[in-house]
């Protein structure tokens, strides 16, 4: 265990895994267990969110619980305490991405990373037939041209931060998700979408290219050849094409309060929840990194994210269970 210890060390300082390689490190982001503060918390009920299930509760963190917030963070509580929900909401921009949304999106994101209690992230748009139509090109056609630059920037580095934060992240596709809409999907390990769904990078109709990662997620995931037609046509699918080549993970047939695909994001977060937390994080790290490079390299990453777990009060805590014949109890320690 010491050798693996000394490995993964040694193996983060020449290859720049990150921190999550790190021991400490490691019991720092996930012994946070306390939640970042917020204003105010309230509790509201939701409906069914998946077949089976009676109800569910989610607290909305004051800092963005307006009924007119551009972005609304929900805490889900009851059998789904863990995951935690990023609903879109500028219905008069279709969810565009505007200044303040990149930046209460970057806040967010940055209150939850470290919260060992968060198991999985779901994205999603709180307004009906759009997940988010890219940029807002209406601000962008009143900022100066030294302002562009920037704001691409940081939009780029929200999608970023999106891609790298530590949990399982889905992506709910219930309408249209074009643009930098599409490269924000992307940056989340799963998507989910209903068969209405359209989806599509259109940047080379506006005479312009993916800048926030399309260009480079798309091809690792559907791969290279499709990712050049779809991005050099413009070309928008449906949810059911979008399955076909590998762009979605599920496909569902729409309801009629248009949020179907959101219902089979939270019965698949649902799977996640009873795991391991740090080992799906680790998890998740291994693939993440691992893909990027040589065989060889992966399975010394492999190895690296492999030994972080070995000490951990969850794995005796697994070991226990199994001999107990009794359902684990991880507490992310």
């Amino acid at each position: 265990m010491a050798a693996l210890t000394m490995f993964s060390r040694s193996y983060l300082s020449t290859q720049g895994l990150g921190v999550w390689l790190i021991p400490c490190s490691v019991v720092r982001c996930f012994g946070a267990g306390i939640r970042s503060a917020v204003l105010s918390r309230h509790a509201v009920k939701a409906g069914v969110p998946f077949p089976g299930a009676k109800s569910f509760s989610e607290s909305a963190s004051g800092s963005a619980a307006g009924p007119g917030a551009e972005l609304r963070v929900h805490h889900l509580e009851a059998e789904l305490a863990g995951i935690v929900v990023f609903g879109i909401n500028r219905p008069q921009s279709k969810n565009a991405i505007s200044k303040n949304l990149v930046e209460m999106m970057s806040k967010a994101i940055k209150e939850i990373k470290c919260d060992k209690n968060v198991r999985t992230v779901v994205l999603r748009s709180e307004v009906p037939g759009i997940f988010c139509a890219g940029a807002d090109l209406k601000e962008r056609a009143k900022m100066h041209p030294s302002e562009v630059g920037p704001f691409v920037s940081k939009g780029r580095n929200l999608i970023n931060e999106l891609g790298n934060l530590p949990m399982p992240t889905i992506a709910v596709l219930d309408g249209a998700a074009l643009g930098g809409g599409l490269e924000m999907a992307l940056a989340c390990d799963i998507r989910v979408a209903a068969t209405s769904a359209k989806m599509g990078l259109v940047e080379t109709k506006l005479a312009i290219i993916p800048g926030a990662g399309g260009t480079q997620r798309l091809p690792r995931i559907i791969g290279v050849s499709l990712a050049k037609e779809l991005i050099f046509s413009g070309r928008v699918l449906d949810g059911t094409e979008a399955k076909a080549i590998g762009l979605v993970s599920h496909v569902v047939e729409q309801n009629e309060a248009g949020d179907a695909a959101y219902h089979r994001a939270l019965s698949l977060a649902r799977e996640f929840i009873p795991q391991g937390p740090i080992a799906v994080r680790l998890a998740k790290l291994a693939i993440n990194r691992g893909i990027e490079v040589d065989l060889k390299t992966g399975l010394a990453i492999e190895e690296a994210c492999y030994a972080q777990v070995i000490p951990t009060k969850d794995r005796i805590e697994g070991l226990n269970a199994f001999r107990e014949k009794r359902l684990p109890r991880y507490t992310g320690e």
